[in-house]
């Protein structure tokens, strides 16, 4: 780091100590026994919560809606993170604040990166904030199953007296995890070979595309991070590609600007498509847990591309 960014860390630090002070002459609550447990995303978070249930006390970093390719953090998550008996956050690059915010706090041995072990997809050029991989596991729920044992695993370590009801829920989420690969695979069978082409606003839907079938052709912001800014060159080669292959709708994410995205579309005839991408939605709406946001995403691609 450079002396700028210590010194801006320093700040938060400082202020964290004060909130973590302010929070301690709080009264303890009821479940104050429970595993503390902290999760970067509204996604990472919907799965950690179904393997742990009522064992643990639940804290999620990023408020819904916002994108984690580019969020700020505040002084309240380096509390959070000393708090926590553990972190899980989906690795491979995505929350790229997580790592000052653990160094401030130091928790580095808390971190549990839920994408380890996946074989990752990784751009050919290698030109991407991300270091050329691709950190959007969870957009196959084969993936997740995974995140599944991970979490499972970690927990029943940290809270052995818990370890039969984690891996009690773990099994049965799993098994609604290989029902909704089923439902997949059901639902984008409606969808011709040929019309199976996705444009996107930044390269994410990479690992629902190789596991069911379907082509990546083109994405707005060519890299896996939304932080990344695309050339006249490359926006140009995008709408030839839209029209060659005739795209009809080109799918953006729910928690980015989509001003390029609407010029594309004016500019080939196409329509946009929103969907959800690196948060899930309010209590009560269309993507309130993972498999509700897959559903919800899945059921948008095959209406608009069969």
């Amino acid at each position: 780091m450079n002396r700028i960014t210590i010194y801006i860390w320093t700040i938060l630090w400082l202020i964290a100590l004060v909130l973590a002070a302010c929070s301690q002459s709080q009264p303890e609550g009821e479940n104050s026994d429970r595993l503390k447990v902290v999760a970067t995303t509204s996604i990472v978070g919907d799965v950690v919560s179904n393997v742990g249930g009522e064992s643990i006390d639940l804290v999620v970093l990023l408020p819904l809606g916002v994108d984690p390719h580019g969020y700020d953090p505040t002084p309240k998550n380096i509390v959070k993170i000393s708090e926590a008996d553990v972190v899980f956050a989906n690795g491979a690059g995505l929350e790229e604040f997580l790592e000052p915010l653990l160094e401030s706090a130091g928790a580095m041995d808390k971190i549990v990166h839920l994408s380890d072990g996946i074989n990752l997809a990784s751009l050919e050029n290698g030109h991407d904030e991300h270091g050329g991989e691709d950190p959007h596991t969870w957009m196959s729920p084969r993936n997740v199953m995974k995140w599944v044992e991970t979490t499972v695993t970690v927990l029943s370590q940290l809270d052995q007296a818990n370890a039969k009801s984690y891996q009690s829920n773990a099994a049965a989420y799993s098994a609604e995890l290989a029902n909704l690969d089923e439902w997949i695979k059901q639902q984008v069978a409606d969808v011709a070979i040929e019309n199976r082409n996705i444009v996107t606003d930044h390269a994410n839907f990479g690992y629902f595309a190789d596991e069911y079938g379907f082509l990546q052709v083109g994405a707005i912001i060519t890299g896996y991070s939304t932080m990344s800014e695309p050339s006249a060159q490359e926006l140009a080669a995008l709408e030839d590609a839209v029209r060659e292959l005739d795209i009809n709708a080109i799918f953006v994410g729910n928690t980015v600007n989509p001003d390029l995205a609407e010029r594309i579309a004016k500019d080939t005839g196409s329509r946009l498509v929103f969907v959800y991408t690196g948060s899930l939605s309010e209590s009560g709406g269309d993507a309130d847990s993972y498999i509700n946001y897959m559903k919800y995403n899945i059921s948008a691609i095959v209406v608009n591309l069969k």
